[in-house]
């Protein structure tokens, strides 16, 4: 992990409470589905123009075969609130591939005007999130872009040979000045509160120009939050790399983006999708370390979402329906001395909530120190027996005994209330 010379703070209690978020990567991508010409690509299907090496005239005609029949942001939106547990949204407002998914004023390649579907895509989700009260936030990326002449393009994961390009040559503040600063205006004055903007992969960006596109965000919506892909550590919190956990807990607001299979556009080819249980380990895991977790689908060219998708977080949206309380507003705690195969932590003032995640006898905790008051399972609030105790080698121990249906069980969440605001994990000793 890049060092980081500051804690980085969004200043959003919404943020630091959510904890769980949905991003939608939807563009002219999708209706490769990774696939160009007869030759798949082994890369992230998003990136296709790049790693095949299509031409800028070629890619340009996906826009007229694109065909949004099948979305419907109502029932997206509405899913991602109460079914899956979601608390924002990001949506790829436009991609590396420089097509904007709303009806852009200062450049005719966007959704409305380039094809027959004619539908403002960000203006019917921005109107459902606005009418279920989903944070919605805006994927931008403002470096690369590979549809104008002065954006950024990536050397790395080009499957196809062809001469590097010369990124130094390119007039980028030009770029800037004319397509990326106008669009942020857009964004931001035409559709309502934006609560999130996500800049990508920086690139050569300074510093200065840095923190012209985060001057520009800030006069107009303040509250309008950064990610930290904005370069030069000048982001409102930080953002790891892409479905990379970090090892221990993070100091300041951070977020995990991750996918459910191996890509983030759509690609028919990919069904290496994670299972639920995965999913929901994760999500606690990042949660104990005090970060959001940012999971993506990617929505057919018609919009509508693959099916696997939708069940993998139905699943998950179940477990948070019965321990949302041990998610979200939670806060990460120390380290835990010990590796627990088992389960993790997550903690709020005076509660500690015990996600088990595999059969257990009971769940016994080495070097914790805490006069507890009371041990319940979350999901419906029924009362554990308990032991606050000392091992024979004098280390603490507390100790939540399970009834024998519960010992068949996984997945669910046990709370403790504490005496001390919060547990003490004790360190090991010689």
């Amino acid at each position: 992990m890049k060092k980081i010379d500051r804690i980085p703070d969004t200043g959003q209690q919404w943020y630091k409470d959510a904890k769980y978020g949905l991003f939608i990567h939807w563009g002219l991508y999708a209706i490769l589905a990774g696939e160009y010409k007869g030759q798949k690509t082994d890369h992230i299907s998003e990136w296709i123009m790049n790693t095949l090496n299509i031409p800028v005239e070629e890619y340009e005609k996906l826009a007229g075969e694109f065909c949004s029949q099948q979305f419907c942001a109502d029932e997206l939106v509405r899913m991602a609130k109460e079914s899956w547990g979601m608390k924002y949204i990001v949506f790829t407002s436009k991609h590396h591939e420089g097509f904007a998914m709303y009806h852009s004023k200062c450049s005719p390649y966007n959704v409305v005007d380039a094809t027959p579907c004619g539908r403002d895509i960000l203006k019917e989700l921005a109107d459902a999130c606005h009418k279920y009260g989903m944070k919605l936030g805006l994927y931008y990326s403002q470096a690369q872009d590979w549809h104008e002449p002065d954006g950024y393009m990536a050397n790395t994961m080009m499957e196809n040979e062809k001469p590097p390009v010369d990124n130094d040559a390119k007039d980028f503040q030009r770029y800037l000045d004319n397509k990326v600063k106008p669009q942020l205006k857009e964004l931001l004055t035409g559709y309502g509160e934006i609560s999130l903007i996500w800049f990508d992969t920086p690139m050569g960006m300074t510093r200065e120009q840095s923190m012209e596109c985060i001057s520009l965000v800030k006069s107009l919506q303040p509250d309008c939050i950064i990610s930290g892909r904005i370069g030069n550590q000048l982001g409102d919190y930080m953002t790891t790399g892409d479905n990379f956990i970090p090892r221990l807990p993070f100091d300041g607001d951070w977020e995990l983006p991750a996918t459910l299979n191996d890509t983030w556009g759509y690609n028919k080819d990919d069904n290496n999708w994670k299972e639920p249980e995965q999913i929901i380990r994760t999500l606690v895991k990042i949660c104990s370390r005090g970060g959001n977790y940012l999971l993506n689908v990617g929505p057919r060219a018609d919009g509508s979402i693959p099916e696997k998708s939708v069940e993998i977080l139905n699943t998950v949206g179940q477990y948070l329906h019965e321990n949302g309380e041990g998610i979200y507003g939670t806060q990460k705690l120390g380290i835990y001395p010990y590796e627990l195969d088992w389960g993790e932590f997550t903690g709020k003032p005076h509660r500690m909530f015990i996600h088990v995640f595999k059969p257990c006898k009971g769940l016994g905790m080495m070097n914790l120190s805490a006069n507890v008051k009371k041990a319940y399972l979350l999901r419906d609030g029924s009362e554990l027996a308990y032991k606050v105790e000392e091992t024979c080698e004098g280390d603490s121990m507390v100790t939540v005994e399970l009834p024998q249906e519960l010992r068949r069980q996984a997945y669910y969440c046990v709370c403790l209330e504490t005496e001390e605001e919060w547990p003490v994990f004790e360190p090991l000793r010689g």
